[in-house]
């Protein structure tokens, strides 16, 4: 027997290898009909998973907020499962829940149009309606290996070799059609629910490298009831109609050219209204003691080897050569120079803190296929400062920066701001002790600011439920602000 316990303090006792499926029947008819998923300390869970002896067990309706994931996620197989049997020998590749909804990535001799989304969609709703059960499936290597290799999936035999030795290789069944995946999963196909909507097709790289395949993307939005779906495509429909690259022609502002891509060619108007933005925040940074300097665009190679983008980010930036043989760089970023200038003469403890801020234009190689208008762009001017202080001075500065960053915001809008304070990353170059001092100072600076934050230990916060193989976040700074639209 094993024994459980409940949100509300009560235990349950169980027979062994009853699961969370059982404990809903147990408690009640109507509690089971309406249980699609299971928190098992902490942790979502199939019903169909023994449960372990102690363990604290919420039991998850499909209203529940944890459920969207999981509704978003089984809409990424039955997508799958829908452009398969369409189009056999289709590859397939992953396909997680995202925010608002979810994607697939496939590979296929053509690439899916615009006009291919309606007959997917219907083809999903027939699985969806056929509510065929999700079964998880423990297979060994081999098997998997076997069974990717005689179906040509090649991008789940890279994915095979990617999980980790000891971990076990889990199989999601939905009918005669299966994935790699790690779950969870909810009950059947029809717990996917109908408020779904396939919005539109992409390019994307294979694990997002550029040396690798081209794939087809095929993005969905769902929502856990059609009035949410509802006000969410509505809210898109009008995002559309303010989108910035069509205000930019209408307004005569910028335009972009293929002899520059991902570069703005400035119009009258829109130069007029940059130069505003940088003059406001010229006169905020100069009352808040900043000194504006200005550093070189392109700088020898010998000063990004001291740095380390040479080594590290090479591969991101525009490099040129003279005929003397030197090798130099477009800079994507002011940091360096800005060390140079504070390098320069003799500096005591009574100059500090000193702000150094730069609008200052960097080049950074995107990926052709990543740039979108001016949110996505291979040149850009960075509103950039970095303050030189003592240790002791360190969160005093870090709560003005807060402040400043955050009555900017407002002048400008937004009020319904969320900050997330980020933890040392994975990779990261500096002393564990001068990471324990940057952190340390961030948490008194936001516990003095009486904000809340989410605090995100290491990167991307450890790992989310889903399909193996999901693509790393690399962190340069710690501390991040997240805006939300204006209200």
């Amino acid at each position: 027997m094993i024994h459980v316990h409940l949100p509300d303090g009560a235990a349950r006792v169980l027979t062994d290898g009853a699961t969370a499926a059982d404990l809903a029947a147990a408690i009640s008819p109507s509690l089971a009909k309406r249980t699609v998923a299971a928190s098992v300390d902490g942790y979502l869970t199939d019903l169909s998973a023994a449960l372990p002896d102690g363990a604290a067990v919420e039991l998850v309706s499909r209203d529940d907020p944890r459920a969207l994931e999981l509704i978003r996620h089984d809409l990424a197989h039955v997508l799958a499962e829908a452009v398969q049997t369409l189009w056999p020998g289709t590859r397939t590749a992953i396909g997680p829940a995202i925010e608002h909804g979810f994607y697939y990535d496939f590979e296929r001799e053509t690439p899916f149009t615009p006009e291919d989304l309606p007959v997917i969609e219907a083809k999903m709703r027939e699985i969806i309606a056929s509510r065929t059960p999700f079964l998880c499936e423990t297979w060994t290597r081999d098997q998997a290996r076997a069974h990717f290799e005689a179906a040509g999936e090649r991008y789940k035999l890279a994915l095979l070799d990617a999980i980790p030795e000891g971990e076990p290789v889990t199989i999601y069944r939905q009918g005669d059609w299966l994935d790699l995946c790690r779950g969870p999963h909810m009950r059947h196909t029809g717990d996917a629910g109908a408020a779904f909507k396939l919005t539109r097709v992409a390019g994307a790289y294979w694990r997002g490298d550029a040396q690798n395949p081209m794939l087809s993307r095929i993005y969905g939005v769902a929502f856990a009831s059609k009035v949410d779906l509802d006000a969410h495509l509505t809210m898109m429909a009008e995002a559309e109609k303010r989108d910035h690259r069509r205000l930019g022609r209408e307004m005569d502002l910028f335009h972009f050219e293929e002899v520059a891509p991902g570069s703005i060619f400035w119009h009258p108007n829109g130069w007029r209204l940059f130069q505003t933005l940088i003059g406001y925040m010229r006169d905020r940074q100069e009352a808040a003691g900043y000194l504006e300097v200005n550093s070189p665009d392109i700088m020898d190679r010998a000063l990004w080897e001291t740095s380390g983008h040479w080594q590290n980010y090479r591969a991101n930036m525009f490099l040129a050569q003279t005929e003397d043989d030197r090798d130099y760089a477009l800079k994507p970023m002011n940091c360096p120079g800005h060390m140079l200038i504070y390098g320069q003469g003799t500096k005591s403890y009574r100059d500090l803190p000193l702000k150094l801020a730069e609008f200052g234009k960097v080049h950074r190689y995107e990926p052709s296929g990543a740039l979108h208008g001016l949110l996505r762009v291979r040149s850009f001017t960075q509103d950039d400062a970095h303050i030189y202080c003592t240790p002791e001075q360190l969160t005093e500065e870090c709560l003005k920066v807060n402040d400043l960053v955050l009555s900017i915001y407002r002048d400008f809008g937004f009020k319904d701001v969320r900050i997330k304070l980020s933890t040392r990353p994975e990779n990261r170059i500096g002393s564990e002790e001068s990471w324990d001092r940057a952190e340390d100072a961030l948490r008194r600076a936001l516990d003095a600011s009486g904000h809340e934050y989410t605090l995100f230990e290491g990167v991307n916060g450890g790992p989310k439920p889903g399909h193996w193989g999901g693509a790393k976040v690399g962190q340069f700074g710690i501390c991040a602000l997240e805006l939300a639209a204006p209200k």
